[in-house]
């Protein structure tokens, strides 16, 4: 059965060490916690990961936007593409996801769009006991390094616009790498950002679908 949207509770978290904000949004009876990592340009309050969360919470798994870099980085080239830095946020993240009285103990899993993909499947392959799936929207698998793909345990799903050609091919040479259970699902017509009618709506049905497929144990129906 599907969540209540009304009955979403949302709280604003700080996310040591650096007091970064986060939105951490908990549906009743969560089935899971998912973790967002924002593309280049992008933070918490970006409109299409807010799209895509309010359809998690409506598949019962609970969300937390955040941002990844302090205002001042944001401007910064180096730190926006600086993966690393990137992974190490998000891993602050997924701490504060994973010990919060909210969220501890529920199946992690990680969404990340863009550069925040690439921050997303590192930290993955960093923490292979921790994250139990990934989704990559429009990502950049290229920046992560075929060690980290090739060494990434968390069953993986890339999602591509099928206009985004550039963005299809580059993730087309990194599912090459993977040994994780991975698929490429490409949206027709979508181009790298899914502004077309309808595009976003079949990234979020995808990702609710794929993190139901790795994080909800077997035998769970999900929040009733």
């Amino acid at each position: 059965m599907q969540a209540s949207s009304h009955k979403v509770r949302t709280e604003t978290v700080s996310i040591p060490p650096m007091g970064l904000e986060g939105v951490l949004e908990v549906p009743p009876s969560a089935c899971g916690v998912v973790v967002f990592a924002h593309g280049s340009g992008s933070g918490r309050h970006s409109p299409r990961n807010r799209q895509v969360a309010q359809a998690l919470h409506q598949a019962g798994l609970a969300t937390l936007l955040c941002d990844l870099l302090t205002e001042a980085e944001a401007t910064d080239r180096r730190a926006v593409f600086d993966i690393g830095l990137l992974a190490r946020r998000l891993e602050h993240a997924v701490h504060c996801a994973t010990s919060h009285d909210a969220t501890e103990g529920l199946p992690l899993g990680l969404f990340g769009a863009s550069t925040g993909a690439a921050a997303a499947l590192t930290a993955a392959a960093e923490r292979p006991g921790t994250v139990g799936a990934v989704v990559s929207r429009g990502g950049r698998p290229d920046l992560v390094g075929e060690l980290h793909l090739k060494n990434l345990a968390a069953p993986t799903l890339l999602i591509v616009g099928g206009e985004d050609r550039q963005v299809l091919a580059l993730n087309e040479w990194a599912q090459g790498w993977m040994t994780c259970p991975t698929e490429l699902s490409v949206v027709p017509g979508a181009t790298h950002l899914f502004e077309e009618p309808g595009a976003l709506e079949q990234v979020a049905k995808l990702a609710a679908d794929w993190f139901h497929r790795w994080l909800v144990r077997e035998g769970d129906d999900g929040p009733q």
